[in-house]
C-alpha cells in the first residue's frame, strides 16, 4: 500500500493566482505555440522570445520547420541563408501573436502582444533598427519588437515610439538602461502625441534581464578576487529591478518593467504586486506552479540588507548597475553583461543561418552512400 500523501489537484496554480489577484502580468517566454497555450491557461497575456529561444523553438519541432524551409527556399529562389531564417521566425511570431490577440483587444492594446526581436547584428545600427522595427511592426496587430538598449538601440526606441511602435527592450540589465529607455519612450509618447496622434493603446515595456545581470556580478567577482556569500549574488538583479520600478514609478514612466532571463523563484516571487510583467521560461512556470510559494505581492519587501550591503561595497560593477547614474548612454555597450549576451544572441543568428544551410545544402560527408 502506498505511504505517498495525493497531490492536490484543487490547488489553483500560484501563477494563475497571481495573474488573478495582482497587477503584475505574466507573458511566456518563448513563441512556442504549444507552450504559449498552455501559459494562456495560467492567465499570461503576451510573449516573447530572442533568437536563442526562436532556434530552440525551431529545433524542437524539427521536421516541420525543415519542410517549411524547404518550402520557403522554393518560394524565394533568391533569398539568403539569413533572410529564409528570419522568414520562419517570423511565422513563428504571427502564429503566437494570433492566440494572444483575444487579450490584446481585451485590454485596448496594454497586453496581449508577441515580442519579435531585431536582428542582433544590428546593435549598432539605429536607422536599420528602425527599419527593421517597422517591418516587424506591420506582421500581426499585436506586435511589440524588440530593440537592445544599447546606445544606438536607445536611439532608435526613441524614433519607434514616434512612429507608433510599442517596444521591447531588451539586452537589459541595469537601472541606468532601464531609466534611459524609459526617457526614450517618453520622448517619444510625447512626439508622437503632439503630432496628433493617438497613445493610449500602445504597450512598450523594458526588459530586465535579472538573471543575467546575477550571472554577470558572480564573473566580476571571480575576476577581482572577491568572495562573498554565495546566496547573495541572487539578489543582484532583483536589487536593480526593485530600484529601477521604484524610480519608474516616482517619475511616471509609462513603459512597465518587464522581468525576465530565471535563474531562481525570487526572479518571480520578489516581483509579484508590481505593475510589471513577468516572463519566466515555460518550465520555469511549471516550476514556479509547483513549488509551493505563495503569490502574495512582495515587490515593496525591502532587498536582503546583508546582500545589498555586500554587494554594493564589494563589487564595483553591482555599484555601476545598481545607481541611477552608474552607467552613461555611451557605456551601456561595454558592460560585461551586455558583451556577453550580444555575443550569446549573435551565435543564435549564426547558428540559424546553420539550420537553414543544413536543409539547403546538406553536408554530403554525413549522407549515407547507397548500398
Amino acid at each position: 500500500m502506498s505511504t505517498e500523501t495525493p497531490r492536490r489537484t484543487d490547488v489553483e496554480p500560484p501563477l494563475l493566482t497571481m495573474t488573478r489577484t495582482t497587477p503584475t502580468r505574466l507573458w511566456n517566454d518563448s513563441a512556442d505555440p504549444g507552450e504559449l497555450s498552455a501559459a494562456i491557461g495560467w492567465g499570461a497575456v503576451g510573449a516573447t522570445a530572442n533568437p536563442v529561444i526562436a532556434l530552440a523553438a525551431l529545433r524542437a519541432n524539427g521536421p516541420r520547420w525543415r519542410e517549411r524551409l524547404s518550402a520557403l527556399a522554393a518560394e524565394h529562389p533568391r533569398a539568403t541563408e539569413s533572410e529564409l531564417g528570419w522568414l520562419a521566425v517570423e511565422e513563428l511570431s504571427v502564429a503566437a501573436a494570433a492566440l494572444l490577440e483575444p487579450a490584446f483587444r481585451a485590454s485596448g492594446g496594454r497586453d496581449g502582444r508577441l515580442s519579435i526581436q531585431t536582428d542582433p547584428r544590428l546593435w549598432r545600427d539605429p536607422e536599420r533598427l528602425v527599419e527593421q522595427a517597422l517591418h516587424f511592426d506591420g506582421l500581426a496587430p499585436n506586435i511589440v519588437v524588440k530593440i537592445p538598449a544599447t546606445s544606438a538601440g536607445i536611439t532608435a526606441i526613441e524614433e519607434v515610439t514616434a512612429r507608433g511602435i510599442s517596444i521591447n527592450a531588451t539586452v537589459s540589465f541595469t537601472v541606468p538602461q532601464a531609466l534611459a529607455v524609459g526617457e526614450a519612450v517618453e520622448r517619444g509618447l510625447q512626439r508622437r502625441k503632439a503630432a496628433g496622434h493617438d497613445v493610449s493603446g500602445m504597450g512598450p515595456v523594458c526588459t530586465i534581464m535579472v538573471g543575467r545581470l546575477d550571472d554577470w556580478m558572480k564573473v566580476a567577482a571571480e575576476k577581482a578576487g572577491v568572495t562573498l556569500d554565495p546566496g547573495y549574488f541572487e539578489w543582484a538583479g532583483v536589487a536593480a529591478f526593485k530600484r529601477a520600478y521604484q524610480l519608474y514609478t516616482e517619475r511616471g514612466y509609462r513603459a512597465r518593467l518587464l522581468s525576465a532571463a530565471f535563474r531562481n523563484h525570487m526572479h518571480w516571487s520578489q516581483l509579484i504586486g508590481g505593475d510589471v510583467v513577468i516572463s519566466p521560461p515555460f518550465g520555469w512556470q511549471k516550476r514556479l506552479n509547483s513549488s509551493g510559494i505563495d503569490a502574495v505581492p512582495r515587490m515593496d519587501d525591502p532587498v536582503a540588507p546583508e546582500a545589498l550591503k555586500a554587494l554594493y561595497q564589494q563589487v564595483a560593477e553591482f555599484r555601476r548597475a545598481y545607481e541611477p547614474a552608474g552607467l552613461t548612454v555611451e557605456e551601456f555597450d561595454g558592460f560585461g553583461a551586455t558583451r556577453r549576451t550580444l555575443r550569446q544572441f549573435l551565435t543564435a543568428a549564426a547558428d540559424l543561418d546553420a539550420l537553414v544551410r543544413d536543409v539547403l545544402l546538406p553536408d554530403p560527408d554525413k549522407e549515407r552512400t547507397a548500398s
